[in-house]
């Protein structure tokens, strides 16, 4: 007697349904919209492949069992063909745990210095170029929306989106399914430049990353809600760098977010990219009050950046890469600040996802 996987059922059916919409040329007329199903029927895709490869393998059997009873030779194929049955239930069984919804989403990803001075705001850069070189071999693109720069090289904060090139066939292959795990507090140990005593320095950098909500819809922003302030864009010291009053700050008075941009030349380029930030961290806000009200046990990225909260630390003397989470360790540190990063979230995917399959296992 084989499991019939009820469950799957209302899934087959919103597939279905979000098949139909996405035929409508009218959806396409709203790009987030489309997005934002295209998405959610790509998650499906999986459940439904699953379902029907077990399907075949459950007919496949059975079949075999009832000519089994008139022929014997067809005895031989049943322990193959209930072989077949038992791994297509377990991929199935695995498809159905429910995953994080925004798997398929882009991100904004915010680097913060931290302790350390100067030596915090170079290692800022570094993580940085790691992650763009990182996206750039995943083939996604990305765009630095604000940055504010040191003297040395470095970066006292700095954001950046990072997207996908069209929805990705399979969440998980998706930004947000990557690089959520990288929220939290990154501690580095090396001599710094400004070291003339050749003395190993600890220092640390924060890092937020926020699934970027492709349909404004989603999160509804009232406009009597904000307070929009201009003024002088500055450069490193504090210069002005702009005779017009084209940076922007935005305030979110319910919740106090604050989200400043100075990057883009014009005022209304500027606003356009704090509401884009803005609309990513409500859209965080309002998942982790939900996650909090039905007592799930969430994500939690780091707010502040302080260094004993760290999920990762890069030992330069020793090229070793360290996530505290995992227990993951590699000496190829060199590599990983190159953008070779995926064993390490590899390591982090994998344990969620044994986290996820035990959930499931005690529900």
């Amino acid at each position: 007697m084989t499991e019939d996987f009820a469950v799957a059922e209302p899934l087959l059916a919103e597939h279905a349904e979000i098949e139909r919409a996405l035929a409508d040329p009218a959806v396409h007329a709203d790009a987030g919209r489309a997005r934002t199903l295209g998405r959610r029927y790509a998650e499906l895709n999986r459940v439904v492949g699953a379902y029907r490869g077990w399907q075949t393998a459950r007919d496949d059997a059975e079949a075999a069992a009832e000519l089994a009873r008139d022929d014997a030779s067809f005895a031989a194929e049943l322990p193959v063909l209930r072989s077949a049955l038992d791994r297509a239930a377990e991929h199935l069984r695995r498809v159905l745990v429910p995953r994080d919804p925004d798997d398929g989403r882009d991100v904004i990803l915010e680097i913060k210095a931290g302790e350390g001075g100067d030596e915090s705001a170079l290692f800022a850069g570094d993580l940085l170029r790691m992650y763009l070189r990182y996206a750039e071999r995943h083939g996604w693109s990305t765009q630095v929306l604000e940055a504010t720069d040191t003297e040395l090289g470095g970066y006292k904060d700095v954001q950046v989106a990072i997207k996908s090139k069209g929805t990705p066939q399979d969440p998980g292959d998706g930004v947000w399914a990557h690089l959520k795990y990288e929220g939290g507090v990154h501690r580095v140990q090396r001599v710094p430049v400004t070291e003339s005593q050749g003395r190993i320095h600890t220092s640390a950098a924060g890092v937020l990353v926020f699934p970027e909500v492709d349909d404004p819809g989603e999160v509804e922003i009232d406009t009597n809600d904000l307070r929009i302030d201009v003024y002088r864009s500055s450069g490193p010291g504090g210069q002005s760098v702009n005779t017009t009053d084209s940076a922007v700050r935005i305030t979110h008075l319910p919740t106090g977010i604050v989200v400043s941009m100075q990057n883009e030349k014009s005022q209304l380029q500027n606003k356009e990219q704090a509401m884009r930030v803005l609309r990513a961290r409500l859209l965080a806000a309002q998942q982790e009050e939900a996650a909090a009200a039905a007592a799930d046990i969430r994500r939690s990225q780091i707010r502040t950046v302080d260094r004993s909260e760290r999920i990762r630390t890069y030992n330069f003397p020793e090229n070793r890469i360290a996530d505290h989470r995992t227990g993951y360790k590699a000496y190829n540190l060199d590599h990983v600040l190159a953008g070779d990063l995926d064993p390490v979230v590899q390591s982090a995917i994998d344990a969620d996802e044994a986290a996820r399959l035990a959930a499931a296992g005690d529900a």
